[in-house]
């Protein structure tokens, strides 16, 4: 096939970060203190002199150049001084040590979940094709998520065509979440850890036939006996999350009424993934659910719950009894059962225009990280507030661009960029606010060291601007697994006022 018919391979971009109209890279919350504050200078200056004066302006430069002064993560200086402070606040109280179980601080001596994930309620019903599925409820927001597992098929020997069908078919699902009454938002995760092999064994000795001949018997048992050394296995959910008020002024929903909505919705929902590529999706139920959870906080439960199941036996984990017996959260890592993690976040997409395969050595496992966990976050905007969304963005690039007489280039592609996301909404499109939580966890402290590197180069392989998230390690450990937990909601400063500063 000459290069003149070659079909020439699809890129995806134009994602951008929200913004608001404001002078000198202020918000527009920033804006209006920057214009009181100098309306305060100049009324200074008339009733107590120029010294007064000059001490307001220079208590008004400071204070905006926290805000103003970022560093390459889009992190100013007052969000970095905040961090710092919440994080000695909570050292203080003793509040990044947990211990659970007969000897920990809980009265009822169970070994719950620590963090976001301890007021977590978890139920399980039946969905309209009498699959058991789990359902979390979490008090802190109103909201319920349910887990769905996928096997992913994966890209390998696979036309790129047919991969174009499945990104295509990834964003239809996306966009038709933001019709979903009283979405909150969507999580993928994806799982990488070493295979025990026991899946294996069961598999080939449910299958051997007791005639065969014994070189092929024998072939099997070392199949069984070497092939799980330095393999790995693949995990793959999605977990959605809903709002128990559906809009405005509704009545809460209990739990059984989410459950007997959810159980009519969740059919098209995995029937939808399965075109994506994500293979045969189930929801999760809630045995499933607690094994998956057990297993991020002790990783060496695994062998123990593979090893059940291959001798048939359903291991008995219970929601309250999942969690570790013993964690503790640091500025930049996170310890818990014998295990240690470091939770990254992603402060900047990948510039300009990149192909499906972008996050293909990212997601795939890795030989210095026992278990590394990915997860994209998506928050649906639906089609009503989109609009707006799209045209308010546009005209702050707009302002930006047009506030002096010598635009930054960037200024200039901001609006071509804004323009497009406002032209593909008008014609259909979805909007939708995606973030990137990317947990790796090793065995013992001597290789921390590894296993950050690894993060550094896989990241930078997916043109990805990561940065580790100091001093929250332990809630970002909780928000990258599969329980629909969507940070924004616990935030005591909205984000969309941080947008504003």
């Amino acid at each position: 096939m000459s290069d003149l018919t070659a079909k020439a391979s699809r890129s995806y971009g134009n994602w951008r970060r929200p913004s608001s109209a404001g002078l000198l890279g202020l918000g527009s919350i920033g804006t209006a203190v920057l214009l009181g504050g100098l309306i305060m200078v100049v009324v200074t200056v008339m009733t107590a002199g120029i010294v007064a004066a000059g001490i307001v302006a220079a208590a008004l430069v400071g204070t905006l150049g926290l805000v103003v002064f970022k560093d390459a993560h889009g992190l100013s200086l007052l969000a970095r001084a905040g961090a710092r402070v919440g994080w000695w606040s909570t050292r203080t109280r003793g509040q990044h040590l947990y211990r659970s179980g007969p000897l920990g601080a809980a009265p009822w001596g169970s070994h719950q979940l620590p963090g976001l994930a301890a007021p977590t309620r978890l139920s399980e019903h039946q969905d309209s094709y009498g699959r058991p599925f789990a359902l979390l409820y979490t008090p802190a927001t109103g909201s319920f998520s349910v887990v769905i597992g996928t096997e992913p098929d994966g890209a390998a020997l696979v036309d790129q065509e047919q991969v174009d069908d499945w990104v295509a078919d990834w964003g239809h699902w996306l966009a038709n979440l933001g019709d979903e009454l009283g979405i909150q938002g969507a999580a993928v995760t994806i799982e990488t850890a070493p295979d025990s092999g026991t899946r294996l064994q069961r598999e080939v000795a449910a299958n051997t036939d007791p005639d065969a001949p014994e070189f092929a018997r024998a072939m099997l048992a070392e199949t069984v006996l070497r092939y799980p050394v330095g393999s790995s296995t693949v995990k793959a959910f999605v977990s959605i999350t809903y709002s128990a008020v559906p809009r405005a002024g509704a009545k809460r929903r209990s739990t059984d009424e989410m459950a007997r909505e959810l159980a009519s919705r969740l059919p098209g929902l995995t029937a939808g993934l399965q075109a994506t590529g994500a293979g045969a999706a189930h929801p999760l139920s809630a045995r499933e659910l607690c094994e998956t959870v057990r297993v991020a906080y002790d990783p060496s439960a695994a062998l123990l719950i593979d090893q059940a199941h291959a001798n048939g036996d359903d291991p008995e984990l219970s929601w309250t009894d999942i969690g570790p017996s013993a964690a503790e959260a640091g500025w930049d890592g996170y310890r818990h059962d014998g295990a240690y993690s470091c939770t990254w976040a992603m402060t900047q997409a990948p510039r300009g225009n990149v192909q499906s395969s972008v996050l293909g050595r990212l997601l795939a496992p890795h030989r210095d990280i026992a278990r590394k966990r990915v997860t994209l976050l998506y928050r649906p905007i639906d089609a009503a507030r989109a609009a707006a969304m799209v045209e308010a963005d546009l005209r702050a690039a707009e302002f930006r661009q047009t506030s002096t007489n010598k635009p930054a280039a960037r200024d200039v592609l901001a609006v071509r960029a804004a323009a497009a996301t406002a032209g593909e909404e008008a014609g259909g499109a979805g909007l939708i606010n995606f973030g990137m939580l990317i947990t790796a966890t090793v065995t013992g402290a001597d290789q921390r060291a590894d296993a950050l590197a690894a993060i550094d180069n896989l990241s930078a392989t997916a043109r990805l601007r990561v940065r580790p998230v100091y001093g929250s390690q332990d809630s970002a450990f909780a928000a990258a697994l599969p329980l629909g937990l969507v940070l924004a909601k616990h935030l005591r400063l909205p984000a969309e006022l941080r947008e504003k500063l």
